[in-house]
This record gives C-alpha cells, structure tokens and sequence, in this order.
C-alpha cells in the first residue's frame, strides 16, 4: 500500500474512532480536518484504494457523522459547519467514478442524508421571495457541496437516481439554487450575512457570488442527470410545486432592466449574466415538458391565473405571458458582442417554450371551464380569452409591430378554447367580434405559422353553423383564395393546407352564399384563382389522401349547398349569381374529382356516398348527365402515397386514409357496381340506395343527349346484375331499386 493509501486508511479509521466518542467529547475540529485529509487523499485517482475504503465502514462512518453534526436541527450549528463540509467532500471523493462505492454509500443511508440536509436548508425558501436566500458563506459552501456530492454519486449510476428521486431530491435542489441564486439578483444591492443575519455592506464579496453561481450551474447539471434514465429517455422530476420556482426565472428578463453595478468586476458580470441565461434556458425548458407531459401541471397553471394562491402567491401564468408580451434582450448583453446573437436566439427559443405551454394548456379540456369566465363583461371570456384576443387586435398588423409569436400563441390557444360553440359565438359576435381582425392577417406575405394559428382558429370557428354567415360576410373565402396557402410553394406544409381546406368546407356546409364565394372570382380575379379552382388543383397535384379526399369534400358540400338553396335572398341579383355558380360546377373536372373521390373511398361508404350524392345532383343540370356519365366511364388515375410513406391523417369525421394504390377500380363506375354488391356487407343501404338513383337518373330517357345512347347502355349492362338482385331485396334498397329499373325502362 503506497503512501496516500495509507494516509487515508488512517484517516478513515480516525474518523471511526471520533465517532464512537462523539456523543462524548464532541471533537468537531478534529473531524473537520481528519476529514478534509482523507477528502483530499481520495482526490487523486487511485481506484484499489476507493475500493478498499468502500469495504470498510467508512460509509456508514460518514453517514452517522452527517447526522450527527446536525442532530436534530434543521441546518448545522456553527462549529459542525467546516466539518460537514469536509465530510461531504470525502463522500463525493469516494464514490466519484466508481459504481461499487455508490452502492455501498447508498446502502449506508449517505445519499438519503445528504437530502435531509438539504432540505432542512429549504425549509426557509419562500416561493414569491425575490431577494436571495439569506445564508452565510459555510451554508453556501455545505449546500454547493452537498449539492455536488449528490451529482457524482448518481452519475450514470440507476439505482441511487431511483431513490433519490423518490426522495424528491430534485425539487429540493430546485427550491435551492433558485433561492440562493434567483437569476438578476446580482443587478440588486446586496446585503451580506453574518451568522444568518443580513449586515449593512462594506464591499463586494467576490467568493460569496462565486459560490451562488457554482451552486446554480452544479444544480442544474444535478437535475439534468436525474431527469434522464440509463436509456437516454427523458423522465419527470416535477410536480405544480416546482412551478413558482421555475417562472421566477422569466422576471430577469422583463423591463425594466437596471443598470449594471459598478462595484462588480467585467469578469464577474459575465460570468453573472452567463448563469442568468443558463438558468433561463433550463427552466423554460422544464415549463415546457411539464406542460406538454404532465395534466396536474397543466390544470394548476390555468387555475392560478384566477387564484395566485394556488402556487404560494406567486401568478405563474400571469408571469408567463408577460414573459411572452414584454420580455425582452437585456441592453446590457450589447457589452459581450460574441455572445449576443447567441443569447437573442437563446431567449427566442425560451419565448418559443413558454407560447408552446401555453397553447398546451389552453388544450387541456379540463380547463376550457377554467379559462374561459363570463364574470366580467369588461373581459369578455375572462382575463385569459381577453388577454389573447387584445393581443391579436393589437398586433394584427405584422408589418407594423412584427409581433408574430404573440399572433401564434393567441389564434392557437383561442382555437383550443373555441371548441365548444358557445364560445366560438362569442368570439366572432360583439363586443368581440374577432373577424376582420383575424381576415386582416391573411396575407400572402404572412408567415405560415401565423398563418397556421389563424387558419387553426378559422376552422374550429367554422364548426359552428351561425358563425358561417359571419365569417362570409368578413371576406374569409376570398382571403384564403389570395393568401397562397393553396399554391404550391405552401406545398411543404401540407397541416396548414388540409385546416384551410376545413375552414372551406365548413364554411360551404348549408351556406350557399359561401359556396357561391368558392366558386365564383371577386373583382379582379381571374376564374383560375378562385377558392374552388385552386382546392382542386392543390388535390390533383398533391400525393396525399388527406388533400385529395378533403379537398373533394368541399365540392361536395358547395354542391348540396347551391342545389338545395331557395330563392329567399334579398339579393336581386341573387338567381343570377346562383346560376352562374351552378354552372361552374356542372364542369369535366369537378365530375371528376368526385368521381376520383369515390373511387379511392373503398373502405370508407361515408365518402363514397357523398361522391354519388354531389354526382346525382350535377346529373340533374341541364348538360349535368352527360359530364356525370363520362366521369364514371372514363379511367381513373393511378394515385400512391408520396414515397411509400404512412398516409397523413383525415382532418375531420370521415376517414379519408385508404391506400388508393390497393384495389383501386379502374373506373368509378367499377365501385358503385361494387358497392351496390355489397359482397363485404360493409356498405349501408342508404349508400346503395343512393347509387341506385344516380344509376336510374343517367339512365333515364334524355338525361344524357341521344348520341351517347351506346355508353348509357353499357352502364346499365356494367350495373343491371346487381340493380336486379338489389330489387329482389325487402326494405328501401330493393324499392330503390326497382325504381332504377322503371327509369331504365
């Protein structure tokens, strides 16, 4: 055994000694320094040597010794301060890389301890307090050690992360660093302590800062360690309690900002401004997860907004969106040029996680009840729905007041909100009344995430049927057709465009008036360019299913719309308006999309049926039959998924999802045939009733022109089989049938 083996061998078997007459002779001095020499021998490397010492009874040797220098009290006396120190540092020495230490350490009850000593610290933490904590400069040591102990004893090592976890260790840690060091408390005069009590100053302590901000950085890598497993995945450490601490962090960085303390040195201030942002960075983050991945998180958020209580006094989200509303680069980060433009994408992220919570939380059902408050007629909605509606109306022009993130973050957590309709009344009604705002921001020049929350809202605003005539009248159909969300440089984002075509076929939806604003161009539009004309050019060209099918759906409801409406518009020029838009719709190529429509639908006969519907009111036009019948005869375009991926999702009821590239008829008239079959028994008799009216219709005598007598009759050679076998059925399909054979006839 080398020199420093022995030295520490005997230091190890002292500090047994000192304990086994503690109770007696109190020796803390010698502790101390018995301590810090084997501390400091462990610092060399020297692996036999750990291992050996971690054998012994070191680990409980220094276990007992910890709970002995407290003894009952919530922090160390003064005399045990130094010692507990040095125990702690010979704890960490002994079990840095070395895994058999951790365990024996851990089985020894040290790491347990070393949280009881830090939370007997953290029992004076007050959550809204924003002065630093007030603790001498031994106290910062012990806890910036202690704290340090607990990161190299669960380094990479599960089963000590697993307890202390248990233990809570983490939010025990976060009460601390943000406490000892609340980031920006350094721009505040400082009072130092002496004993625990804060004294008038006399200088600046460069140690004491020093050990605020090391504390905070080994804080936060501590928590880092313990929020990921042995895999790499990522865990909660958190409850709601922790969200006091982690918003405080966001003040720092609101106006006003003080001026930089002279009595500081350039070096410390940076290194200050440094951990300032650093702390930022980790606790927006942590609002974020805990937001998207925790419910307690998102229902206790939403409800301190109204009782500040429920997070010890502090408003959380209050705090949070005035964070996002006026948080801003401090002037003073201008004075470090090389890290500048670091930190302003830094504190833009951090905006990014905070508007990312809270749209989260604004789409946690349970809290639609909670944020929205009829209570105060001054605040429509209440101070959330009010807060994000101001937001929008102020900053609707981007141009002027470039304030897109606030625009994303209201639109998006409105849409959340509006899902009932109810509220989605009340926000294009008086006195809000939300509409031409929300037209004034589609701009072809409007960013797309804006144009995502808008459209997003727009959408579920749309689901509302007495919100259709409102949103016509503010111009909302002719502003999707000139922002460019359906030209094919929107192409990439293909999320946005499937909401846009949802806002139009929930606008169509029993509202001819919309429908005719679909179809028809406005002044200075060119047919080419009208909302119909490039839906269905955006699902010609576009490879996924979700387009296609959705975007076929509007022609669908545009169809119905115009067909079933009356002439009770006061609009003289109504008639006129509603034949011309007819018209434009009896066309080769909207027969064809419906046809496209049914023939991808197989699995789906709610889809199908709406195709045969829309087809069998075009049939009745006066050059209807015709267009109709050659959209059923003539092939159908091969269609695959882009690239053999997953499909993308339908956007509303209805799945629109079927693979079309497996089993895809060659005709459209190849699945009616196959649906009126019904080999499967999946298609409903309503669906097969339908199709036997449409078959009966272009079958009927002068529907379509006399000439192309000879493709009339091959339908009803491709289709009498089936016609016949269904007539022999009891019920409306075999009824439905038979009157296709008596139009046939």
């Amino acid at each position: 055994m080398n020199g420093t083996a022995s030295t520490a061998s005997v230091a190890a078997s002292k500090l047994g000694d000192l304990l086994a007459t503690l109770a007696l002779n109190n020796q803390w001095d010698d502790i101390e320094l018995t301590a810090q020499s084997l501390a400091n021998d462990l610092r060399v490397t020297d692996v036999d040597q750990q291992t050996a010492l971690g054998k012994t009874l070191l680990p409980s040797t220094l276990t007992n010794l910890l709970k002995g220098a407290i003894d009952g009290a919530p922090i160390p006396a003064a005399p045990q301060k130094q010692a507990v120190v040095e125990l702690l540092r010979a704890g960490a020495n002994l079990c840095r890389d070395h895994d058999d230490n951790r365990s024996n350490l851990l089985e020894a009850g040290f790491p347990q301890q070393v949280v009881a000593l830090l939370e007997g610290y953290a029992e004076s933490v007050v959550p809204n307090e924003s002065e630093p904590l007030p603790l001498s400069t031994p106290d910062l040591k012990i806890v910036k050690t202690a704290i340090g102990v607990l990161l190299n004893i669960s380094f990479g090592y599960e089963p000590v992360k697993t307890r202390l976890i248990s233990l809570e260790a983490a939010f025990t840690i976060l009460k601390l660093s943000i406490a000892i060091y609340p980031p920006g408390c350094w721009l505040r005069p400082q009072k130092p302590v002496i004993n625990g009590e804060p004294v008038e100053a006399t200088g600046v302590d460069a140690e004491v800062w020093s050990l605020r901000t090391g504390l905070s950085q080994w804080a936060w890598r501590t928590i880092s360690e313990f929020g990921e497993d042995e895999d790499g995945n990522s865990r909660c450490l958190f409850t709601p309690d922790a969200l006091p601490y982690l918003v405080r962090s966001l003040h720092t960085f609101t106006p006003p900002y003080p001026t930089l303390p002279t009595s500081l040195s350039p070096e410390l201030i940076q290194t200050l401004i440094q951990v300032d942002f650093d702390t930022l960075e980790e606790c927006a983050g942590l609002v974020e997860s805990l937001s998207m991945d925790v419910e307690d998180v998102r229902l206790s958020l939403a409800r301190g907004l109204a009782f500040p209580a429920e997070h010890g006094g502090v408003a959380c989200l209050s705090d949070m969106l005035t964070f996002v509303d006026k948080g801003n680069y401090p002037p003073y980060w201008a004075e470090n040029p090389d890290e500048r433009a670091a930190r302003e994408k830094g504190l833009d992220r951090c905006k990014a996680a905070v508007i990312k919570s809270t749209v989260e939380l604004a789409g946690e059902e349970k809290n639609i009840d909670v944020l929205w408050d009829d209570s105060d007629p001054e605040k429509p909605g209440g101070e959330f729905v009010f807060k994000m509606v101001q937001w929008i109306r102020q900053h609707k022009s981007l141009q002027e007041t470039n304030r897109d993130d606030l625009i994303i973050c209201a639109t998006l957590s409105l849409g959340n909100l509006v899902r009932r309709d109810a509220h989605a009344a009340a926000i294009v009604n008086p006195p809000v009344a939300l509409m031409p705002d929300l037209a004034t921001l589609l701009e072809p020049e409007t960013d797309i995430k804006v144009k995502h929350g808008v459209i997003g809202l727009l959408k579920h605003l749309s689901q509302t049927q007495s919100n259709r005539t409102i949103l016509g009248n503010a111009g909302i159909m002719q502003k999707l057709a000139t922002c460019q969300i359906w030209s094919e440089k929107a192409d990439v984002v293909e999320i946005v465009q499937v909401a846009a075509i949802g806002v139009a076929k929930h606008m169509c939806n029993s509202n001819a008036e919309n429908a005719i604003a679909l179809v028809l161009p406005g002044p200075d539009q060119p047919p080419s360019s009208t909302a119909l004309a490039q839906i269905l050019s955006l699902v010609r060209r576009s490879d996924s299913v979700a387009i296609k099918s959705e975007g076929t759906r509007v022609l669908v409801n545009a169809v119905k719309s115009l067909w079933s409406s009356d002439a009770s518009s006061n609009d003289p020029a109504w008639p006129e308006r509603r034949k011309e838009a007819t018209a434009q719709l009896v066309t080769p190529v909207c027969a064809a999309a419906l046809a496209q429509l049914i023939g991808r639908s197989r699995k789906y006969p709610i889809l199908i049926n709406e195709g045969v519907v829309a087809l069998s009111l075009l049939s009745t036009h006066t050059s209807g039959g015709l267009v109709v019948l050659d959209a059923l005869l003539n092939p159908l375009p091969t269609e695959t998924p882009p690239h053999g991926g997953p499909l993308s999702q339908p956007i509303s009821a209805g799945p629109s999802t079927d693979s079309p590239a497996i089993g895809m008829p060659r005709r459209a008239l190849d699945m009616l045939v196959s649906s009126l079959r019904n080999a499967d028994g999946r298609t409903p008799v309503e669906v097969r009733g339908n199709i036997c009216a449409l078959l009966g219709r272009l079958g009927r005598q002068g529907v379509v022109p006399e000439s192309r007598v000879h493709d009339v009759g091959a339908m009803k050679l491709s289709t009498k089989e089936w016609v016949e076998e269904a007539a022999g059925e009891e019920g409306p399909i075999g009824g439905a049938a038979r009157k296709t054979l008596e139009a046939w006839a």
